[in-house]
């Protein structure tokens, strides 16, 4: 009897020790980890002048070109506007987890309020509404780094980009938006390294014939990108290139007969490079680019079209621009300036019909440049934020050529923004 309860008693506490040793080694609770992020913000504006603009005219883009009423012959752009907006509060996180195939993982996933589109002609509108920023996941190895999903595109240096307290952040001069993406980089040096991106196009497509984002879907190339960056103590730097290939149409719109299949692209260049200084005391930030059909990065341009035997061909128009930006890095004031300019210079063939921006409502007259200047303090406090601005936009207006330039006199607009931007960061 007592041989037969050792017995039992022996079975029980293998059971146990066996139900107590994983058949594998879970990971540690510390090897994941997940932060918030995000911030509050109320943005104040008053402008003196119609500009065109994006959600509730949040986001001024360059004023409108003179339009004289009819019947009083006044400008009918020439007038004051208001807004107080939040829709730019933003919430995201940041996830870590256990190695993958030796590299570091990480994710970011962030969004805010700003909505993806405004349609005045149809009065819908995605204003208010959460909007994807960033989504994806970045494995880590020593020299080298790959990150997949939609974040910036490579064109937009989180490092060098112009601290303005618009939320334009520099748009019309500075490249500006996010894409799907797959971005391999390397570390050549402890300074020095160099970034492959292949992506594609999604919120700010180019405009033109077929629905959003058809262009750059058609397209079987991608959008590629390199560059090479300096990395030091006071000094950041770098400069790339990138190509682009869109394929508007699969057919010509038409029907019957007259309907045939296209592959004709919409191909363009662009170059560009930056630069930014900082001490305790100084930041100053550069940043240049000229190419083709900058669209999408919502800047001058796009491409003009032109049709033969029934097919239209594409030839990107090209623009340059450039911006400069000083501030203060004060702990609890710190005033900044900024001044950008860009300039459109057309296409090298001809067309007869421009897809781009910039483009007046009958297409007739075009944007031939836009500069800003402006000027702000921000005023800090633990992790809250005051930040006046005054801003000095100002657009010249003229016919535009077959080119998709503008030629003969030119008719200037300027629009004069006051605004105050209060955020409180988490």
């Amino acid at each position: 009897m007592k041989k037969r309860y050792f017995i039992l008693l022996a079975a029980i506490a293998s059971f146990k020790g066996y139900s107590q040793t994983p058949t594998a080694a879970a990971p540690a609770a510390n090897d994941y980890s997940i932060s918030w992020y995000g911030f509050i913000r109320t943005d104040y504006m008053w402008d003196t002048r119609k500009s065109a603009q994006v959600r509730e005219d949040h986001l001024n883009l360059y004023p409108l070109d003179k339009s004289i009423n009819a019947g009083d012959g006044k400008d009918a752009n020439a007038v004051g506007q208001s807004n107080f907006l939040s829709v730019v509060s933003r919430l995201g996180v940041k996830v870590k987890g256990p190695d993958v195939w030796g590299a570091k993982v990480s994710g970011t996933l962030e969004g805010d309020f700003f909505g993806n589109f405004e349609n005045a002609s149809t009065s819908t509108t995605t204003v208010g509404l959460l909007r994807l920023r960033h989504a994806y996941a970045q494995l880590d190895w020593k020299k080298t780094s790959l990150t997949m999903g939609q974040t910036w595109y490579p064109t937009f240096i989180p490092e060098v980009f112009p601290g303005v307290a618009n939320f334009s952040t520099g748009i019309m001069f500075n490249p500006f938006g996010w894409a799907s993406q797959v971005k391999l980089k390397q570390n050549l040096s402890k300074d020095l390294s160099i970034s492959f991106t292949a992506y594609k196009e999604r919120e700010f497509t180019t405009t033109g014939p077929g629905t959003q984002n058809s262009a750059s879907i058609n397209s079987a190339i991608p959008s590629i990108n390199t560059q090479l960056q300096y990395k030091g103590k006071n000094l950041f730097m770098g400069a790339g290139i990138e190509v682009k290939s869109l394929q508007p149409r699969t057919d010509n719109g038409l029907t019957g007969s007259a309907k045939k299949n296209t592959t004709e692209k919409a191909n363009s260049t662009s170059i560009f490079g930056y630069g930014k200084y900082s001490n305790d005391d100084i930041t100053i930030k550069a940043y240049g680019i000229s190419g083709g059909n900058l669209f999408n990065m919502v800047m001058l341009g796009g491409y003009i079209g032109s049709t033969a035997n029934g097919i239209e061909s594409y030839e990107a128009t090209k623009t340059s621009a450039f911006w400069i930006d000083i501030a203060s890095n004060g702990k609890s004031v710190a005033p900044g300036i900024f001044f950008g300019r860009t300039q459109n210079n057309g296409a090298d063939k001809t067309g007869t019909v421009a897809y781009g921006r910039g483009i007046g409502v009958n297409g007739a007259r075009m944007v031939d440049n836009v500069w800003r200047l402006s000027g702000r303090i921000d005023f800090k406090k633990n992790k809250f934020r005051v930040s006046p601005e005054l801003e000095l936009t100002s657009a010249d207006w003229g016919a535009a050529d077959a080119y998709g330039k503008v030629t003969g006199a030119l008719t200037n607009v300027s629009n004069f923004r006051t605004m105050i931007s209060c955020a409180y960061t988490f």
